[in-house]
Parts: structure tokens; C-alpha cells; sequence
């Protein structure tokens, strides 16, 4: 039977409302999937209805929500993606009908046992990415029209917006509780130095793969290092905490910072292929008069001496860590009078976009005062004006204390 014109559009006008209801934004994600997966029931006048969230890791569909099924299939059931209906969905990446199922193109022998005659399935897209599947059956043949395709469609969207937000936020949110978890809750009370530090997450990019460290060798040497893993998010977070364990256990067995990023840049070629970092470990001696360092691609630190002078070292920058180009890693040797100061960074402090990096160097250079660690650091902060930055931000401070405040500090 065809409905008149007008009694057409004022039905797509209510599948429409029911799927772009705002009420619903007012649920969490699993209530507003199920709440979609009901209505589009309704809408559609289907038996069953599911979506399956696409886990790249695995290359699986992964069942999320049902209606229709649910009492049977589980969250977490998971389907391979060549096999059925929803592997064709993804592989052509557009809307597929089948009149007369196959059952070999159930995705589920739950489906079989149920009697699904007749299926539509169409792709779940953010931007470009495909991100799901969403499908509808009935248990008695069906031909699905266009304004089924458009309407499942529209549940498809919503559904997808949903849960791409929810998987964000879970990202976001472990990438930070990860990050903060490997960044030193305070830093270590050594003889002979005063320290300070500070970490900024990106503001529009989120979590990302910055970090700095600090430890007391057994040989009475400090460790020092700072990082930047490439990327953001919860992977790059990941891969840091990986490079900033295998750094320390690297620490332990080389006395020369070159060899310790020459065995990381081994690990993560082996272990972490296809990621980048830039390090600096430098070990500063236990009579803190001397600092051995090693850049792996990493922007050079700046050195405040007890003269007023402020200037960036002038040291040897090998490659950064992952290129896959083994080369001799060199170490350089500076001395650390007495009230110096070295400030170590990554390039989220002082790079800016259509900025040449030599006026970061500048500005950084111009915010640097004589003085305690911390306040040094706070200084850079503030005048560097880190509250919103585009990168992370990570910052590390240390100033050689003199003998006279060190025999003041220990009475």
C-alpha cells in the first residue's frame, strides 16, 4: 500500500524526532544505545537489532548492544571480520539488504536458531573512519526500502557520534591516570641540588607521551631524563611508559648515558616499531660538579652559570630514538659550577605555530632568573605563558646548590 504524500512525510517527520530526540542526550552511553536500538525496533518493525563496535586490534566485531537478542547474545561476543553480513558491511563500507538470508551470512548462530528470514545492515562512520556496524533482521522475509536504509542511517550516526565519545573519554581519561602515575609524585631529595618540575597536558591534542624522570643511581650518580614519545593519547602514553622502564633498567647497567639510549633505541626498534622519541639522559656526578649527557634527537638544555650567563649548550644531537639508522651515540661532558642552573624541556614549552623556533629559544632564554629551582620553574611558566598549550609540556629544573648552602642545609 503507498501512502499519500503527506501522510509519508509526516511519518519520516517522526522516525526522524525519534531518533533525534534530545532527551536522549541526557543518558549515558549504554542507556542511549539501548533506548536507539529500541526505538529503531519500532521504527522499523524489526525483530532483532544490534550494533557491533569495530576492535582494530583484533580486526573483530564486537557485540555492544542488542534488542531482540540480548537474553542470548552477550556483550563482547565477537565476530570475525569476513564472516557474515556485517563483514560485507565493512569491507564495502556502504548499507547491505539480503531478502533471503543465507545462514551462512548470520554473523551468529543465536540469529540461525531464532529464524532470521531477512537482514539490513549499514556502517557506523565518524569522519572517515569506520567505527561499527549496525543491523536489523526479521523472522519473516523482507524487502527494506530506501526510508528503512535512510532510518538506520540516522540511528547509525547517532549510535556512532555516542560511542566515539565514550571511547575518547575512556582514552583520554586512562591516557592521564597512566601519565600521572609514571611522572615522580615529588622529586627525590639528593644532596648537592636543588630541583623543581612541572607538566602540562596539551589542551587541544590531550594526553601524549612527554614525561621527565629522576634517580639515584647505586653508583651515588643522578639519573636525569626527559622525553617526548610522537603522538598523543592513551597509545603514545603507553609506548612512554614503556621507554621510561626500560630507560631506568638501562640505567642500572650503563655508566655512560650513550650506551642506555643505544640499547633504548634498540628496544623500541625491536618492541615499538614504528614509534619515535626524543630523549635526553644526562647523569650528573656525586660531587655534582659535572653532568654527563646524551641527546637522542632532543632539543638541547639551557644553562644558567653563577655569571649572569644563560645560554643554550652547545652539544652533539644524535637521532632520535626509532629512525632505524644505528649510528654512534656520543656523550658530552659539561661542567655544573656552583649556583648553575640546567633547565631541561620539551619542545611543547617553547614551540609555537608559525613561530621559527629560535624565538622560543629566546623567549625561554629571557624567562630564566637566578635562583631556587622552584622558582626558576615557576618563572618560565608564568612568562612563558604555558595555560593552554597546544603540545604537552614538560619541565625540568636543576641548580647545583654552593658547599655553604649545602653545610647550612645539613646542620
Amino acid at each position: 500500500m503507498i501512502e499519500a504524500d503527506g501522510a509519508g512525510a509526516d511519518e519520516r517527520l517522526r522516525q526522524i524526532e525519534a531518533v533525534t530526540d534530545s532527551a536522549l542526550s541526557r543518558l549515558d552511553v549504554d542507556s542511549l544505545l539501548d533506548e536507539l536500538l529500541g526505538r529503531v525496533r519500532n521504527l522499523l518493525s524489526v525483530d532483532t537489532a544490534a550494533i557491533l563496535m569495530l576492535d582494530e586490534h583484533t580486526q573483530h566485531l564486537v557485540t555492544t548492544a542488542t534488542k531482540g537478542i540480548e537474553e542470548e547474545v552477550r556483550p563482547g561476543y565477537r565476530i570475525p571480520l569476513d564472516h557474515g553480513l556485517p563483514g560485507r558491511v565493512v569491507e564495502q563500507r556502504q548499507p547491505i539488504m539480503v531478502e533471503q538470508v543465507d545462514p551462512a551470512d548470520l554473523p551468529s548462530p543465536v540469529l540461525r536458531d531464532k529464524g532470521i528470514r531477512s537482514m539490513l545492515g549499514v556502517p557506523m562512520i565518524v569522519g572517515t573512519d569506520l567505527i561499527g556496524v549496525l543491523h536489523v533482521g526479521t523472522v519473516s522475509p523482507r524487502r527494506f526500502s530506501p526510508d528503512d536504509v535512510r532510518v538506520l542511517h540516522l540511528v547509525a550516526d547517532r549510535a556512532s557520534l555516542a560511542s566515539q565519545a565514550r571511547v575518547g573519554n575512556i582514552d583520554r581519561t586512562a591516557a592521564l591516570a597512566l601519565q600521572r602515575s609514571l611522572l615522580p609524585t615529588r622529586l627525590p631529595e639528593v644532596s648537592g641540588v636543588d630541583m623543581a618540575a612541572r607538566y602540562v597536558p596539551g589542551h587541544h591534542t590531550g594526553i601524549g607521551g612527554d614525561w621527565y624522570d629522576v634517580f639515584t643511581l647505586p653508583s651515588k650518580w643522578l639519573g636525569i631524563v626527559i622525553g617526548d614519545v610522537s603522538g598523543h593519547g592513551l597509545r603514545a602514553a603507553v609506548v612512554m611508559g614503556r621507554l621510561r622502564s626500560a630507560l631506568r633498567a638501562y640505567a642500572l647497567e650503563c655508566n655512560d648515558p650513550a650506551d642506555a639510549l643505544t640499547r633504548l633505541d634498540q628496544k623500541i626498534q625491536h618492541f615499538e616499531a614504528g614509534n619515535l622519541a626524543t630523549v635526553l639522559y644526562a647523569m650528573v656526578s656525586p660531587h655534582r660538579d659535572e653532568i654527563h649527557i646524551s641527546l637522542a634527537g632532543h632539543l638541547p638544555p639551557m644553562l644558567a652559570e653563577p655569571n649572569g650567563d644563560i645560554r643554550p649548550l652547545g652539544l652533539p644531537v644524535d637521532l632520535p630514538l626509532g629512525i632505524g639508522r644505528p649510528r654512534q651515540r656520543c656523550t658530552s661532558v659539561i661542567n655544573f659550577p656552583q649556583n648553575a642552573t640546567m633547565v631541561v624541556y620539551t619542545d611543547g614549552l617553547i614551540e609555537r605555530r608559525n613561530e621559527l623556533i629560535d624565538v622560543g629559544f629566546d623567549r625561554l632564554r629571557a624567562a630564566i632568573r637566578p635562583g631556587a629551582a622552584e622558582e626558576v620553574c615557576a618563572t618560565i611558566m608564568t612568562e612563558l605563558g604555558i595555560e593552554q598549550p597546544d603540545d604537552d609540556v614538560a619541565l625540568l629544573t636543576l641548580r647545583r646548590r654552593a658547599k655553604a648552602e649545602r653545610a647550612t642545609s645539613a646542620a
